[in-house]
């Protein structure tokens, strides 16, 4: 029920769409006599917002902040296992086409590749499911799976975990299947601006992982060019404001013991 309830929530919070159903309000209260001077204030309102969030990079001073909690750690010398989360593939897409049809965070693919080949005797876990309301059977895993079949790797070094819809689950069946040993190393991947909430996960099921950060979306630094890109500020804003909305509801659903885990 929460993960419903998660998504439902995130769709009415979602900067643009609140953004958007406020304008649409104003813009339909101008045809009310009674409620005209508010649709105009509404109205006003939202497209003044849209203007500020399209000149001001908000969503990356928002964003900084959560790629660099965890920075690029040097390689351990010894690695038991390795921990990659999924969110690469199109599930719903890829079931359509037929194809595995990549998105964003792609970088968490290639550092399966590359993490594999480093520690050969490590044991390596894929751990992505479906995090669809409408379509729970798009499992990533076996996408993913047939992916790196495609590109030559043996699928067969790689467990596969098909189940998670998000990443409370990554944590919990990651170890079930992994069943970590006091004092291993387990490398968690996953993109730079997850992985505070990905770790605080994994730390809540007593699992202490080395954070492996990867998918950055800046340089670290708080300056960018004051230009006019309303999708592209939109689109960071709102990958920011998930994350720290994440933080908070994980935190107070007791599914992290902080509010912002640090290394």
């Amino acid at each position: 029920m929460d993960f419903i309830l998660s998504k439902a929530l995130w769709l009415a919070v979602n900067p643009g769409n609140l953004l958007l159903i406020l304008l649409a309000i104003g813009v339909l209260l101008l045809f009310s006599r009674r409620f005209a001077a508010l649709g105009r204030r509404l109205a006003a309102f939202s497209t003044l917002i849209m203007l500020v969030l399209s000149i001001l990079p908000v969503g990356r001073w928002l964003f900084v902040p959560l790629e660099s909690r965890f920075p690029q750690a040097e390689p351990p010398a010894q690695v038991v296992g390795i921990v990659v989360l999924g969110g690469f593939v199109d599930t719903v897409l890829s079931h359509k086409t037929g194809r595995v049809e990549l998105g964003g965070a792609i970088e968490r693919l290639f550092a399966l590749i590359e993490l594999s080949q480093r520690y050969p005797d490590a044991r390596v876990i894929f751990s992505g499911g479906s995090g669809s309301v409408l379509h729970p059977e798009a499992s990533e895993a076996p996408l993913v799976q047939k992916l790196l079949t495609e590109l030559g790797f043996d699928a067969s070094r790689v467990t596969f975990e098909g189940k998670s819809r998000n990443t409370h689950e990554n944590a919990l069946l990651s170890k079930e299947l992994a069943n970590p040993k006091a004092g291993e190393t387990w490398l968690l991947v996953t993109s730079a601006a997850h992985m505070p909430r990905a770790v605080g996960c994994f730390r809540a099921q007593d699992w202490p992982v080395t954070a492996w950060p990867v998918d950055f979306l800046t340089d670290g630094s708080y300056e960018a060019a004051f230009d006019v890109n309303l999708a592209g500020r939109m689109g960071l804003l709102g990958a920011s404001l998930h994350e720290w909305l994440g933080l908070v509801s994980y935190y107070i659903m007791g599914r992290t013991s902080e509010l912002f885990p640090a290394p």
